[in-house]
């Protein structure tokens, strides 16, 4: 997988964003860097990569405002660069779209680890390429399992994070089942992800948004107390 992928590295502290090139060029990434805004879509003009490593505290635009902006334009995945202590900022870069973070200082075989593990959940399965594509319906929408692809009632396609499209894979092939978060955690195979507080939570918070739910009574994956959340198919 490593040898075909693409990275880019946005990251302002030059020491910091060589050594992480080095490191995953070493393991047989092709490594773009940047160190700014500007300089990011530079480079995404030559290459889109698959994956982009974007520190959140870059000088200009920040790397709050520049993941919006890659989630509305490119279907690439994205892992935030936090500081330890910024627990608020990593629920935001969740918010936003990121489908991972690592705070710093952070360990370089962390840092592969997170990076192949993303860009695992990111592919297709071994079924698509073979046309075994599966189509679910989830209320209005349609779940295209083999191409990773969440289609509105018109046709168009909702953006969905890796993240985001393994729980709902997992809710549909699991309906009327309570889950936890551990078992959503095994389900999406992301056992060696530690998740900080409730932040699964935050993903299916968005998901229910991308699905049109009410936040106060969701009726396609509701929230058990204490227990976990539940897929009820529409009727």
């Amino acid at each position: 997988m490593a040898q075909s992928t693409r990275v880019l590295i946005v990251e302002d502290d030059p020491d910091v964003r060589d050594s992480m090139a080095e490191y995953l060029a070493s393991h047989g990434f092709e490594v773009d860097t940047a160190e700014g805004g500007d300089a990011m879509r530079a480079a995404l003009a030559r290459n889109v990569p698959q994956l982009v490593l974007l520190d959140l505290k870059l000088p200009g635009e920040d790397g709050l405002t520049l993941a919006r902006s890659l989630r509305e334009r490119h279907d690439l995945a994205i892992i935030m660069v936090t500081a330890a202590d910024s627990v608020v900022d990593r629920v935001v870069g969740l918010e936003v779209g990121a489908d991972d973070y690592i705070a710093k200082p952070f360990d370089l075989r962390e840092l592969l680890a997170r990076v192949k593990s993303v860009l695992r959940r990111a592919q297709p399965g071994p079924g698509a390429a073979a046309g075994a594509a599966k189509n679910v319906r989830v209320g209005s929408f349609s779940l295209d399992l083999g191409a990773h692809r969440l289609l509105d009632a018109a046709g168009a396609e909702v953006p969905l994070t890796s993240m985001e499209f393994d729980l709902l894979r997992v809710f549909v092939e699991h309906p009327n089942r309570v889950l936890s978060r551990d078992q959503l955690l095994n389900l999406t195979r992301n056992r060696e992800w530690e998740p900080f507080d409730r932040s699964i939570d935050i993903r299916i918070a968005r998901l229910r948004r991308k699905l049109g739910e009410d936040p106060d009574q969701p009726r396609l994956i509701k929230t058990v107390r204490g227990a976990g959340y539940c897929y009820v198919p529409a009727a």
